[in-house]
């Protein structure tokens, strides 16, 4: 599969780190992040990633689980011309993330970076503004609305806030003389349900090779259960090749805290 991705590049890139936003998203959610950090570390390339079934990259895929996700992410490194050397993901991007290093095939992979996204299983949230719960409104609407600025306003009226509705609205599809939400909500049903169900702790416990792992948690988000905290605490405290850090901040921490979240990125992540 072909990932569409955007590049953002240093003065002298020589290696490549690959940014992959959450479920619903887009690699340009991590844009201000990346851009920061090639400014940072002239010799890097950033890949903003439109994972398997959002933004650009192929839709209604089959085997829509994390693993193929991760797949995805070897096969973009092996067609690129700078070796992938750091995995950056958000939530669903980072146990994708995860995934793509457990999987032992990237050999240049040192640094994967876990932004908010408890590795192991849990039963799947629902209510809110959960993803299950906007897959389940999003499928209460029309499929077709006659304009941005309607569909924002559907999703209003449907009970979602207008900052989630406006970011929504960056999946709509313009057709004719009305536009669609563009994303397969079966698809993407099925790869929220394989992120809850898969654990990764081992992933973490067990570094592939020498592959470095970074979780990053935000302590004013509910991703981790206070057993899992203190279980990333834990592995970090005996493991060289992990490391933990509770930083102030939602679930969308590279949003809420970006400059602690970069300070980690440039503390971790040096040039192979």
């Amino acid at each position: 599969m072909d990932l569409a991705f955007d590049r953002l590049d240093g003065a002298r890139p020589r290696q490549a780190i690959a940014f992959l936003p959450g479920i619903l998203g887009r690699g340009i959610n991590l844009r201000m992040i990346a851009k920061r950090f090639v400014e940072a570390r002239p010799e890097w390339a950033a890949w903003l990633v439109d994972l398997r079934g959002h933004g650009r990259s192929p839709k209604g895929t089959p085997s829509p689980t994390i693993e193929a996700a991760a797949q995805d992410i070897v096969n973009l490194a092996a067609r690129a011309e700078l070796p992938l050397h750091a995995i950056v993901g958000h939530s669903f991007g980072g146990k994708v993330a995860l995934e793509a290093a457990g999987l032992g095939i990237l050999k240049s992979l040192g640094h994967v970076v876990v932004i908010d996204s408890s590795p192991g299983s849990m039963d799947a949230p629902r209510g809110g503004e959960s993803p299950l719960d906007v897959i389940d409104t999003i499928e209460s609407l029309p499929r077709e609305f006659a304009s941005k600025s309607d569909f924002i306003r559907r999703l209003i009226a449907a009970g979602k806030t207008r900052t989630l509705a406006e970011w929504l609205a960056g999946s709509l599809e313009r057709e004719n003389d009305h536009v669609r939400f563009g994303l397969d909500l079966n698809e993407i049903r099925a790869l929220i349900l394989d992120y809850f169900a898969r654990d990764l702790w081992p992933v973490v416990e067990h570094p592939t090779g020498g592959v470095n792992i970074h979780l990053l948690i935000a302590d004013r988000s509910d991703s981790y259960s206070p057993a899992d905290r203190e279980r990333a605490l834990r592995i970090a405290a005996s493991n060289s090749q992990v490391t933990t850090d509770v930083l102030p901040g939602g679930h969308w921490l590279h949003v809420d805290n970006p400059d602690s979240v970069l300070g980690k990125l440039l503390d971790y992540i040096k040039n192979a």
